[in-house]
């Protein structure tokens, strides 16, 4: 049975901050040494919804955090306002159960209801994994950067992906709509 997905609440931060802390000490999908605390993530949080971007949970029967996912800018510059990057992180418990693609599936179906019209993955460590769920929701190969990152004592490399959104770039994007107001 898929896990449900709603809105990640500040109630899920505290989980939230142990998925990501296990992400960062034994993973490469993030590139952060040192996970950060439960106020640095509420910040994190605080300033990507703050700016409309979606943040979302996927949670089990009993209302255990599985994992979660949210969209923020690639980049800061105005030009890029129609573009996001994708942040996804699963439990270590609920790891190959579809969790993620279940995630990013609906974080797709969220950044095209808002006008976004790229979606861009950045995959540390070239994650085999992480670029078949993302192949499994459209993506195609972007780029590949050898040797980016040195973490656990090896050097990484990064992969990127990109799925286009909605009509992508076939049509002029509505500056007065979401997320032609940002920037």
């Amino acid at each position: 049975m898929p896990p449900a997905i709603r809105d990640l609440t500040t109630d899920d931060l505290p989980a939230a901050t142990a998925i990501y802390a296990d992400a960062v000490l034994t993973g490469t999908a993030s590139y952060e040494l040192d996970p950060p605390g439960l106020d640095e993530m509420t910040a994190r949080y605080t300033a990507i919804t703050g700016k409309g971007y979606p943040y979302i949970a996927a949670i089990d029967e009993t209302g255990s955090l599985l994992g979660y996912a949210y969209a923020s800018a690639f980049r800061t510059r105005p030009a890029y306002r129609w573009l996001v990057e994708d942040s996804i992180y699963v439990a270590k418990t609920a790891r190959g159960l579809g969790v993620g693609k279940s995630l990013l599936a609906a974080l797709v179906s969220r950044c095209e209801a808002l006008g976004f019209r790229q979606m861009v993955a950045v995959v540390g460590g070239a994650s085999e994994a992480s670029v078949a769920v993302h192949r499994s929701c459209g993506f195609s190969l972007a780029g590949r950067l050898d040797g980016t990152g040195f973490k656990h004592g090896i050097w990484l490399d990064t992969i990127f992906m990109q799925r286009p959104l909605g009509e992508a770039q076939t049509t002029k994007p509505d500056l007065s709509n979401y997320p032609g107001t940002l920037g």
